[in-house]
């Protein structure tokens, strides 16, 4: 069998050949930039799309928290209301003693310390204040505790006054109320129809 060699290159063949390479490069280039913007596209679309979704998880949590915080507020406005009827009734013995006057949300204009009063009675020689919350928890005394201090503070006319704190509830737990007797703090709750204060181990403060 006669074997035929190829034909030899020539200028023109070579250049054939590299412009065929230089040609499919640049559609290989092309569709790169291509794919690259389209890809770019999608992640565009993507990150906006992911924007979109984040926002409206914030909308729905804030609305959701201004719900809720109005909700408390509603709750936390029933039970002071509660008690402060309860107590503008007659309820008004602690420790012994009885008071002649009460008053709500107690707060000086311009406090040394800025704080608030839920339900304060008082008589000639005593203070009593109350702080009134719809479901109380353990981490309520401290604040409580320092109204006492606070209060003698912004009204020093009744510095010398024996305090008496309380904590109202519409709810209480055994630890809770195990805190409030340790800290000589007055459990008044509802029972049924009326309320309930244990004022046994009350301390003047």
């Amino acid at each position: 069998m006669e074997h035929i060699d190829d034909k030899p290159a020539t200028a023109e063949s070579v250049w054939e050949i590299l412009r065929e390479i230089t040609e499919r490069q640049k559609n290989a280039d092309i569709q790169m930039e291509k794919w690259r913007v389209e890809r770019e596209k999608s992640r565009a679309e993507f990150d906006e799309r992911l924007e979109k979704s984040r926002a409206d998880y914030e909308k729905r949590m804030k609305n959701l928290e201004d719900r809720y915080g109005s909700m408390s507020h509603n709750f936390g406005s029933f039970a002071e209301e509660y008690f402060f009827n309860s107590f503008e009734k007659g309820e008004q013995d602690f420790f012994g003693e009885k008071f002649d006057s009460i008053e709500r949300n107690v707060k000086r204009l311009k406090p040394v310390i800025k704080d608030e009063y839920d339900i304060v009675m008082l008589n000639c020689s005593s203070v009593a204040i109350v702080e009134t919350k719809f479901r109380a928890h353990e981490n309520d005394l401290p604040a409580i505790v320092k109204k006492a201090e606070t209060f003698k503070i912004n009204f020093p006319d009744f510095a010398n006054h024996r305090i008496y704190l309380g904590l109202a509830s519409m709810s209480f737990y055994a630890e809770l109320e195990n805190e409030c007797i340790g800290a000589g703090i007055a459990i008044i709750k509802q029972v049924g129809e009326k309320i309930v204060i244990n004022d046994k181990h009350l301390k003047v403060f």
